[in-house]
């Protein structure tokens, strides 16, 4: 049988990655080492003193808390950059997805591919940091295999319709401000840090519609077994469905971009 489109793209960017790979990994590995011991044991010990820190955390420790909102932020972070300038760079500067539309390939093949690299690139940044979590008895268990799926749906639900965007863009000058006004917003708000119950009460619906919350409480769940079925399913829904609806509007934006 022959390989599917979408592979043979996908297997384009996954070659350029060969090249690059151990310093990736490395990073992948390094960088939530260093936050956890940072974040999750230096300010954690001081939560952990407070009175109500238990009742708050829902009787986990800071460390616990926070180190499975980890593997949805860094997905999230990774999934996001891959779908902006490295986009553009394929349209624009490089001209990678022209080459590739060039051959047999399908403006919605060559976007299918760039999904599945999106995809395999989560994948990748959430196993470094699954890999950290296991070093540590408080967050060792099974649940961080399914952790690790989670996490990366949450990085392709990011990465769909940015990608999509970035297809329409002439220019970088959106990139700057979306990582300043919807990324990192994101990031401290998303519920990783603290629970969103302690953001205002206007905050918390909010906070509910954000694709990251989503993805935090399924790796949160997820690793501390506390996943409930009805939950469970509309987390992944709703992340699928961004994912999905990105990756539709992606190869409409492609099509239209590669034919110009």
């Amino acid at each position: 049988m022959s390989t599917p489109a979408a592979v043979r793209a996908w297997e384009s960017h996954f070659t350029l990655y060969r090249t690059i790979w151990k310093s990736n990994m490395l990073g992948a590995f390094l960088q939530p080492l260093l936050y956890l011991v940072g974040m999750g044991l230096g300010v954690g010990a001081l939560v952990d003193r407070g009175n109500d820190a238990e009742q708050l955390l829902d009787g986990l420790t800071y460390f616990q808390f926070l180190a499975p909102g980890l593997l949805a932020t860094t997905a999230m972070m990774v999934s996001t950059n891959e779908a902006m300038w490295p986009v553009m760079g394929g349209f624009k500067w490089m001209r990678g997805f022209h080459a590739q539309a060039a051959t047999p390939l399908s403006p919605g093949e060559v976007a299918g591919g760039l999904a599945l690299w999106h995809a395999t690139k989560a994948s990748i940044a959430v196993v470094g940091v699954a890999a950290v979590l296991a070093m540590f008895g408080e967050t060792r268990s099974f649940g961080l295999l399914l952790a690790v799926p989670f996490g990366a749906l949450t990085g392709v639900a990011f990465s769909a319709p940015l990608t999509a965007w970035s297809a329409t863009r002439e220019t970088d000058n959106s990139f700057p401000a979306i990582n300043r006004f919807i990324i990192m917003p994101l990031f401290l708000f998303g519920g990783a840090f603290y629970p969103i119950s302690q953001l205002p009460d206007w905050m918390e619906p909010i906070a509910e519609l954000t694709p990251l919350w989503h993805g935090v409480e399924l790796c949160r769940g997820a690793v501390h077994g506390r996943l409930g079925l009805g939950s469970t399913l509309v987390h992944v829904v709703y992340l699928a469905s961004l994912a999905l609806i990105g990756w539709l509007i992606a190869r409409i934006t492609f099509a239209r971009k590669l034919a110009a």
